[in-house]
């Protein structure tokens, strides 16, 4: 099958959650002999190469477009009533350039892999004008308009009323997507049910998991004895829930963790940190790292993974790569959220600062109890969240094609 994939971001490196997963569902598609055409908006000229990168695995072609002048196009869609997350991705030379595509090539399936690129598809002439029209097939990934009514609610004034709008807009176009589209996909079943109470019940809504590259991502052969004792965090740092979670725990867990451990250390990795979480670094015994090359050795030097998310949607990626390093982790209920875990037997679940901190000194203090924590969510990895596992319902609306085409021809 010919297949368009809208990608609101280059999905390569594989380096964070929406690319992780978009980057996937390319590879496997592209393993059952489907033949991909990518559109997606870049940012920075840097990212140039990614674009021949996917061409040379998984993709035929990869169309780049260059995201220019996005504070000006959010402000004009706040003007003009549309959601600014969908301005943001909104580009005339990408969607001038797709009708030309389409209107020159039989395409059988348009994959968008989030709401914001329905925008090129819900008013596009040129796909109705087409006598076979492409099945159109919706990653929705999480329910993106919860996210800003959430982030509305631990917000003040203005923000709050501009997450409010962006919510209450994007919920009307998650309904529209449901509607208009043939299949719409959501990363976990509790977020089909969120969406099913909160936008609108469809049977066209269904599961879509994330899963693990354990190949990329596995426990240390051996681990270097080490007298201090290291928590870890992992992330893009300066997306907002991401800032709230490590603000939270040092502001409420950290001072007490020292006081039973002061040689502790809580590394903080990942790439563009905010100008707030920068300033954790001057606390002691905490390291903002900024961008790395390879995340796994800090998840290999690490004794305890936190994820004290408030304010989150979907499944949270880097708690299934702490699991497949077999290190245990300490969550909110909504760092867990999504995965197919048990409190108590993969994973600490914590619903308040006390719990948190009880739950992070009982494992630096039973090691064993630790490693069985770690040992356990690793077979839970295995067992569970293969990508060919998780990626198997695409199959029902893009099944395998018995010839496949040599990857980058």
């Amino acid at each position: 099958m010919k297949i368009v994939v809208l990608s609101h971001r280059v999905p390569f490196p594989a380096n964070k959650g929406e690319k992780i997963r978009t980057y996937n569902q390319l590879k496997f598609l592209a393993s059952k002999g489907h033949e991909l055409h990518l559109f997606s908006p870049y940012d920075s000229d840097d990212e140039l190469e990614y674009f021949s990168s996917l061409e040379s695995t998984v993709c035929r072609s990869a169309l780049s477009f260059k995201n220019n002048n996005k504070s000006w196009r959010m402000f004009t869609g706040l003007l003009s009533g549309r959601a600014m997350s969908m301005a943001n991705f909104y580009l005339v030379t990408m969607q001038n350039a797709l009708n030309n595509f389409l209107s020159h090539n039989a395409v059988d399936a348009i994959v968008c892999t989030a709401s914001s690129m329905a925008e090129y598809i819900l008013c596009n002439a040129t796909i109705q004008a087409l006598e076979k029209k492409p099945l159109l097939i919706m990653d929705f990934m999480d329910v993106d308009s919860d996210k800003w009514r959430q982030y509305a609610r631990s917000s003040g004034f203005p923000m709050s009323w501009v997450y409010l709008r962006e919510h209450r807009i994007v919920a009307q176009y998650e309904r529209e997507i449901s509607e208009r589209f043939d299949v719409c996909y959501l990363i976990a079943k509790a977020e089909v049910e969120l969406f099913s109470k909160q936008v609108i019940s469809s049977d066209k809504v269904k599961v879509l998991g994330n899963g693990l590259d354990t190949e990329s991502f596995y426990p240390p052969s051996s681990k270097s004895p080490d007298s201090s004792q290291v928590l870890i965090f992992t992330g893009v740092m300066d997306y907002k829930p991401n800032v709230d979670a490590v603000i939270w725990f040092v502001e409420n867990c950290w001072s007490a963790i020292l006081l039973k451990y002061p040689d502790a250390r809580f590394i903080i990795a990942g790439m563009n940190p905010s100008k707030e979480v920068t300033e954790l670094a001057s606390g002691p015994g905490i390291e903002v790292t900024g961008f790395v090359d390879d995340i796994l050795p800090y998840y290999q030097m690490a004794d305890v993974f936190v994820a004290p998310f408030r304010l989150a949607r979907g499944v949270q990626n880097k708690v299934l790569q702490a699991f497949s390093c077999a290190l245990p982790v300490v969550a909110t209920p909504m760092g867990a959220e999504g995965i197919n875990c048990a409190g108590g037997e993969h994973i600490c679940l914590a619903t308040d600062a006390r719990e948190f901190i009880d739950s992070v000194i009982y494992l630096l203090e039973n090691k064993q109890e630790a490693e069985l924590l770690g040992r356990n969510a690793l077979k839970l990895v295995i067992n569970e969240y293969s990508w060919e596992g998780q990626l198997s319902p695409l199959l029902e609306y893009l099944p395998e094609i018995e010839e496949n085409y040599e990857e980058g021809s």
